[in-house]
């Protein structure tokens, strides 16, 4: 991978983004965004009081900065959950790791679950592997595994795709894995988050100008905000989908 494309997708993936409407127009641009599959275990959680969710990754599940934690989208997530759900406790717990492979996630699930005793795995992955060259069978091995490790800790997962960016989109081959993704989503009845057709109608709907740039990330705050709030409105709808013996009692 030449380095002009890694440093290209770093800059994107820390916040160089830049101008973007006001408003809640990321939402209706986002188009529907619902769960294919629901969640029995957030269900589950939801009925008893308290959601533990664990959000993995790399880089953009952070921003720069010393605030960047706590303006990034699972922080965002955490607080859209509280909204939704008044009277659970809600703790998001993030393990992120720069240019961090799938399989290299995958192997650290048993340390992170035991950590964080999620009812939920939001599992942001694909654009390392794709940085990397990482053959799109092992990437696909590597979700799978994952999975049966997560539902035998009774855990659901949410699959979370690469972010789209026109500035690398002909540099950089990420639909071998993000078709992984979805082969992988549909073949094991889990939620995929496609964070990257989302971010791609953002672009082309003039929501978010991603090609831009800015040494600022007051753009990326609301990328992510509106990221964590999309993705709250999925975690609760699957919970809603899920079977009505899973859910137990209000």
């Amino acid at each position: 991978m030449k380095p002009i494309v890694v440093a290209l997708l770093l800059y994107v993936l820390s916040g160089g983004v830049a101008v973007a409407k006001e408003g809640n127009a990321c939402i209706t641009v986002a188009g529907t965004v619902g769960p294919d599959f629901g969640l029995p275990h957030v269900a589950r959680a939801i009925a008893k009081k308290k959601l533990n969710v664990t959000v993995i990754g790399s880089a953009s599940s952070e921003l720069n900065g010393p605030a960047g934690t706590n303006i990034a989208y699972p922080t965002r997530l955490e607080e859209a959950l509280r909204r939704l759900l008044p009277g659970v406790t809600v703790k998001v717990t993030t393990y992120a790791r720069p240019r961090e492979a799938a399989s290299e996630m995958e192997a650290k699930l048993p340390r992170i679950i035991a950590e964080s005793n999620p009812a939920l795995l939001v599992w942001q992955t694909g654009t390392a592997d794709a940085i990397r060259g990482v053959d799109a069978e092992e990437f696909r091995v590597a979700l799978d595994d994952g999975i049966d490790k997560l539902r035998a800790a009774e855990a659901d997962v949410v699959f979370m795709n690469m972010q789209y960016s026109p500035r690398t989109e002909a540099m950089l081959a990420v639909t071998a894995y993000a078709d992984a993704m979805r082969i992988v989503a549909l073949k094991r009845e889990a939620v995929l988050f496609d964070r990257f057709t989302i971010m791609k109608r953002w672009n082309e709907g003039g929501v978010f100008d991603l090609y831009g740039a800015t040494r600022t990330t007051n753009v990326a705050e609301r990328v992510h905000d509106c990221l964590g709030r999309l993705l709250a409105d999925v975690v609760i709808a699957g919970a809603k989908l899920a079977p009505a013996a899973d859910k137990g009692t209000q």
